[in-house]
C-alpha cells in the first residue's frame, strides 16, 4: 500500500471578489493527486486535495522538494493499520531550516491531506472518522454547525444587493452570516451592518471580517463604532503577526475576536495565545489546516491549545470545503464555514449535503468525500489521468 506517483496542477479560482486587503483576481490553487498501488474495480485508488483558498498554487515546492522526499522514503506506507502522518511530515521536512513556515507549510499540508484521502479510501472509511480514532479517542462529531461567509465588496454593489445576498443565505438554511468590513469608509460599513442586523433581527447572528486590512490608526475607530452592535465576532482586526496590535484591539473592542487563518505553524498559534490577548471561552482561533502543515499538526495545535485552557469548540477552521468539514467533524471544532458562491468548485461541500437550521452532517464517504462533488472531482481526475 504505497504511492506510485504524485501529480500537481495549478488552476485559477475564477473569482473577482474583494475584501479589505486584496482582490482574488489572480488567485490560483494547486490540485494534487496521489496515485497508489492499490487497485479497486480495476482502477488505482487515488487521494486528492487542494491548498484551500487565499494562498497561491505551490507546485514548485512540491515538485522540487516535497514529492521527491516522499517518494524515496519508507515512511510512505498507506496501510490503514500502520500509516503515520508524523513520518510523512518528517520525510517532507528533511533538510528544511527552522522558520519561514509559510513558504512550505501550504505545500506540505496539501500533500498530507491527499495522503489522508488515499488512506481513507483504502480503509473505506471517512477521513473524519480516521482522525477522530487517532487523535480524539474515537469521539467524532459529524453534525457540525456551519456559518456562511459573504458580504464581499464588488463594484456598484449596494446595500439592497447585500440584503438580497443575505436573504439567499437564509433561504439556503444558514442562520449565522459573516460580512466584510474595512474595505469601505467606516460610515459606509456601519450602514451596511445596521441594515443586515435589521434583516436578521439579532446582532449575534452576524459576524464581520476585516481580513487584516484595517490600518492601525483606524482600528480604535472600528472598535468603538462596532462594539455597541453586539456582533458574534470581529475577525482579523490586525496583521497576522501583529500580536500586540491584536491584543490592543481586543482590549478596546472587548467583545469576541477571531483570528489565526494566516498563521502557519504550531509556534505561530502558540505565540498568538501567549501574546495576542486572546481569551479562552470568548475568542476564536481560526487555523487553515491544509495551509499549516496538515492534520497531524492540527492535532498538536489543539493539544497545545487545550493545555492553555482552550477547548476544541473555540476553534473554527478556515476553508469552507470538504477538508475543513472533515476536520470539524473529527476534532469537535465549534463550527465550520461555507462560501457557496465565492470560489466556484473550490468552496462548499458534497453536492447532496443540505444545510438545516445552520447545521450540516458529514457523510459516510470514503476518504475526504471529494467524489461527492461532481464538478470538483472531474477536475481532480483530469490531473490524475
Amino acid at each position: 500500500m504505497r504511492v506510485v506517483e504524485i501529480r500537481e496542477k495549478a488552476v485559477k479560482l475564477k473569482s473577482r471578489l474583494r475584501n479589505a486587503a486584496f482582490s482574488f483576481d489572480e488567485m490560483t490553487t494547486s490540485l494534487v493527486a496521489v496515485v497508489t498501488d492499490v487497485v479497486r474495480n480495476g482502477r488505482p485508488v487515488i487521494g486528492y486535495a487542494f491548498n484551500s483558498t487565499g494562498r497561491y498554487a505551490c507546485g514548485a515546492q512540491m515538485r522540487d522538494r516535497f514529492v521527491p522526499r516522499l517518494m524515496r522514503e519508507e515512511a510512505l506506507t498507506l496501510d490503514p493499520a500502520a500509516f503515520d502522518p508524523d513520518l510523512w511530515l518528517k520525510a517532507m521536512m528533511f533538510g528544511e531550516k527552522p522558520g519561514g513556515d509559510m513558504e512550505r507549510s501550504v505545500a506540505i499540508g496539501t500533500l498530507e491531506h491527499a495522503l489522508w484521502d488515499a488512506v481513507g479510501k483504502i480503509a473505506d472509511r471517512p477521513v473524519w472518522d480516521l482522525i477522530a480514532q487517532r487523535y480524539r479517542g474515537g469521539q467524532a462529531h459529524p453534525k457540525v454547525f456551519c456559518y456562511v461567509g459573504g458580504g464581499w465588496y464588488a463594484p456598484g454593489k449596494t446595500i439592497a444587493d447585500l440584503l438580497d445576498e443575505v436573504r439567499r443565505y437564509l433561504d439556503m438554511g444558514y442562520t449565522l452570516i459573516k460580512v466584510k468590513v474595512g474595505g469601505a469608509p467606516l460610515a459606509e460599513d456601519l450602514a451596511r451592518l445596521e441594515a443586515v442586523i435589521a434583516l436578521l433581527g439579532d446582532p449575534s447572528r452576524l459576524a464581520v471580517d476585516a481580513n487584516c486590512g484595517i490600518p492601525p490608526a483606524l482600528r480604535p475607530d472600528y472598535a468603538a463604532a462596532l462594539r455597541p452592535l453586539g456582533l458574534r465576532w470581529f475577525e482579523e482586526p490586525a496583521h497576522p503577526g501583529d500580536f500586540l496590535g491584536n491584543a490592543e484591539f481586543i482590549a478596546s473592542y472587548v467583545n469576541a475576536v477571531a483570528t489565526g487563518e494566516n498563521l502557519f505553524s504550531l509556534e505561530d498559534v502558540r505565540n498568538l495565545v501567549r501574546h495576542g490577548g486572546m481569551r479562552p471561552g470568548v475568542d476564536i482561533i481560526q487555523t487553515d489546516v491544509p495551509q499549516s502543515y496538515g492534520i497531524g499538526t492540527a492535532a498538536r495545535i489543539l493539544e497545545m491549545l487545550e493545555a492553555h485552557g482552550w477547548s476544541a469548540s473555540s476553534v473554527l477552521p478556515h476553508g469552507g470545503n470538504q477538508m475543513s468539514l472533515n476536520q470539524s467533524a473529527a476534532f469537535g471544532y465549534g463550527m465550520c464555514e461555507s462560501y457557496p458562491d465565492a470560489f466556484g468548485v473550490f468552496s462548499g461541500y458534497a453536492d447532496d449535503l443540505k444545510v438545516e437550521n445552520g447545521f450540516i452532517t458529514a457523510g459516510d464517504w470514503p476518504g475526504l468525500g471529494f467524489e461527492r462533488q461532481s464538478e470538483l472531482i472531474a477536475m481532480f481526475r483530469d490531473v490524475a489521468e
